[in-house]
């Protein structure tokens, strides 16, 4: 049996600089993980089997277009093109993070869907070639297949490994109610905005750094769903050294710089929203090459 994290996603800054022909934005994101997630269970079968466990089953389909079935299927198409042979599998995911929340839960499922099946099938997939496929899964999948602390362009293909960037102490809070993302990029007065401007370990700290970036979406996602001022606002109260809403919400996230702190600001969260999804942990730290 093979484990794989799938690991939330928080954008630090989410900057919009440009819109293809296509329809597709271009982005300038600022991204890193968390130490928890969702988690999947891999095993070999007599048949393909997919079930839901978890805080958050019961939102999530079983179904054939579930982005975990979809990724099995790609991958099993690509390996059996490759020449590899590949038996059916038993997948169980349990559903922790909450849905269609701007943390990357179902491109993490798929992304971690692809490395745990590459491990179960001993498969080797060019990376252009699986490339290609993550992007056909969602925008967000290249970078969740990393799962590590990074730079995207484009609309998300173009990924630049972040070393530098340390672990941080995370609160995330989201109220539990949809926000759509179709409508939040409709609702942007601008999509020509400035791209992520460059640190230089000189000057202050991360934290002061990212103080000063910005989520383009977070204004126009406010407008849709006022909970989300909400949130930002008791984080701000809990004492984050920076708040901002992630991806295109409604998930928030506040940034401490120590663990009691967070601790602190978690307890009164949960006790305060207990209707609200409430989570602390740690992002995970660059790896140097």
């Amino acid at each position: 049996m093979v484990i794989e994290a799938a690991r939330a996603k928080i954008n630090l800054a989410l900057h919009v600089t440009g819109q293809r022909a296509d329809g597709y934005h271009l982005l300038d994101s600022l991204v890193t993980f968390a130490d928890f997630g969702d988690e999947l269970a891999l095993r070999p079968s007599a048949q393909d089997r997919f079930e839901i466990t978890g805080r958050f089953a019961e939102t999530l389909s079983a179904d054939a277009d579930n982005l975990v079935t979809l990724a099995r299927d790609g991958l099993r198409g690509l390996a059996e093109e490759l020449g590899y042979e590949t038996c059916p599998v038993d997948i169980t995911l349990t559903k922790s993070l909450p849905l269609s929340s701007g943390i990357g839960g179902g491109s993490a499922d798929a992304a971690a869907t692809l490395r745990g099946l590459m491990r179960l099938w001993n498969v080797d997939v060019p990376r252009d070639r699986l490339a290609r496929l993550c992007l056909s899964l969602g925008a967000d999948v290249p970078m969740c297949l990393e799962s590590s602390p990074l730079i995207a362009r484009g609309i998300g293909e173009n990924i630049e490994p972040l070393a530098t960037l340390p672990s941080f102490f995370i609160l995330l809070v989201n109220p539990l109610k949809p926000v759509s993302t179709p409508q939040i990029f409709r609702l942007l007065t601008s999509k020509t905005n400035s791209p992520l401007p460059p640190f230089h370990p000189a000057q202050s700290d991360w934290l002061d750094y990212l103080s000063g970036l910005r989520n383009d979406l977070q204004e126009p996602a406010q407008r849709l769903l006022s909970d989300i001022g909400e949130c930002l606002q008791q984080l701000e109260e809990s004492g984050a050294k920076v708040c901002r809403m992630s991806g295109s919400g409604a998930t928030c996230f506040g940034l401490y710089r120590d663990e009691m702190a967070l601790e602190r600001a978690a307890l009164t969260l949960e006790q305060a929203r207990p209707q609200w999804y409430v989570r602390g942990g740690r992002t995970l730290e660059g790896n140097a090459p």
